[in-house]
């Protein structure tokens, strides 16, 4: 018979338990900064209707970008991120919410994409957003950056310091407004400034596009700074008020690494005022490891009532997985997961090691039952160290007969005889 692959489909992820270990870590530590901070928890359906994934009717135009099928008449998708299903959730449950809501969610998104490095076709993403009816005050996009900002902090002691830097769209506008720059001058615009790191002929881009007269004061926002627009219009000294306010928020809310780039746009369209990224210190190769910003209507093609948001996204899985890929990460805090393992020398001390399994369970301390009860003690050993059990607990005839325990500890070699009670504490020790 011929054997199946066991090579994961191109873009999809696997870890070693040990990389697993970390992983889980530290989506604990940010999905816990989250619910200390009033974020609610929402698991949505992975498969959502089309139309509801997208406003395009041609269903072949779409097929490429997004895993969709039909079941009978419905033509379904896997969500691609978690915003839209969050629309469509705020808007059908909108009598039954309190605003301004705010949740979060850690799951797993889909995107047919052709998969490249730090592009996968199955990915975790952790969203947070705070949504309202009709108003939003900008006070809530510093809340945002800034509970972003300590669910990063909480897992600095693995991928170092954050920074974040941040944009603002109505800046922009401004700007293209003073000029007249046409709606499609304007997209043009934003994608090239998106690039602007990316591209060596930003500039000759902007020329083409806009003019030279636009394009010279565009180049003047990063080589003069944003302040040497004031007074030239009010919606310049408007979105110009509204950046130093901003950032002195964040200043009170402790956020010390972070400041203005006016290169940061943001690739999604809904965006309408502040956007940001955060990016690591030690790694600014990888880009911008999370983002988001303000959208002023995003649920509109399910509600008829305004719906305002503020909003970010961590690409968990191309961070952690760039990291722990290339070794960047130190994982040796998650090399003894077990604390004891609880060798069984025949069936007879089945039963009585079952007791002492649960027993130590009950009592938090992770323990490993190597219940091949016939197998000789060097395998059973071997299968402590293999593990890397802090310490065996063994148990023979000897043992259940007095209802002792032996306790080695796997490091030094010492071997104790201890009851129930005294061998729980030792192994609560650290």
């Amino acid at each position: 018979m011929e054997l199946k692959p066991t090579k994961t489909l191109s873009g999809f992820i696997e870890l070693l338990p040990l990389q697993q270990r970390c992983f889980d870590e530290c989506a604990y530590r940010m999905q816990n900064v989250l619910k200390t901070a009033g974020f609610t928890h929402l698991d949505l359906p992975a498969i959502e209707r089309a139309e509801v994934l997208t406003d395009k009717d041609n269903w072949d135009e779409i097929e490429t970008q997004m895993f969709l099928f039909q079941k009978g008449d419905t033509k379904m998708g896997l969500r691609y991120d978690g915003t839209v299903g969050l629309s469509r959730y705020v808007a059908g449950h909108m009598n039954d919410l309190a605003f301004p809501f705010r949740a979060y969610q850690f799951a797993r998104n889909y995107r047919g994409e052709r998969p490249q490095r730090g592009r996968y076709r199955e990915f975790y993403q952790m969203d947070l957003d705070i949504m309202g009816i009709d108003n939003l005050s900008e006070n809530y996009d510093a809340e945002i950056v800034a509970t972003l900002a300590k669910a990063y902090e909480s897992v600095a002691e693995f991928i170092g310091p954050v920074n974040v830097r941040v944009g603002n769209r109505r800046f922009w506008n401004a700007v293209f407004a003073k000029f007249n720059l046409t709606a499609e001058q304007s997209r043009a615009a934003f994608i090239l400034i998106d690039k602007k790191d990316k591209i060596s002929d930003f500039y000759e881009g902007l020329v083409e596009t806009v003019g030279k007269e636009a394009a010279d004061e565009i180049n003047n926002v990063f080589s003069k700074g944003y302040k040497s627009f004031a007074g030239q219009s009010e919606a310049l000294d408007n979105a110009i008020a509204e950046m130093d306010s901003f950032m002195a928020l964040l200043n009170s809310m402790g956020i010390q690494n972070a400041q203005i780039d006016l290169g940061v746009m943001r690739g999604h369209a809904y965006y309408t005022g502040i956007v940001f990224e955060f990016f690591l210190d030690n790694f600014p190769e990888l880009g911008a490891v999370g983002g988001g910003g303000r959208y002023e209507d995003l649920a509109s093609k399910f509600s008829k009532t305004k719906i305002i948001g503020v909003g970010a996204a961590v690409g968990f899985s191309r961070l952690m997985v760039a990291l722990l890929d290339e070794n960047k990460i130190d994982l040796s805090k998650f090399e003894n997961p077990v604390r004891a393992a609880v060798l069984v020398m025949g069936q007879a001390q089945v039963p009585y090691a079952m007791r002492v399994l649960a027993a130590l369970r009950n009592d938090g301390i992770v323990a490993v039952p190597y219940l091949d009860a016939n197998k000789k003690f060097k395998n059973q050993i071997e299968f402590s160290d293999k593990i890397k059990a802090d310490y065996s607990v063994i148990i023979g005839d000897s043992e259940r007969e007095s209802e002792m325990l032996s306790v080695k500890n796997m490091k030094t070699g010492e071997q104790q005889n201890l009851n129930l009670a005294d061998a729980i504490s030792t192994l609560k020790l650290r």
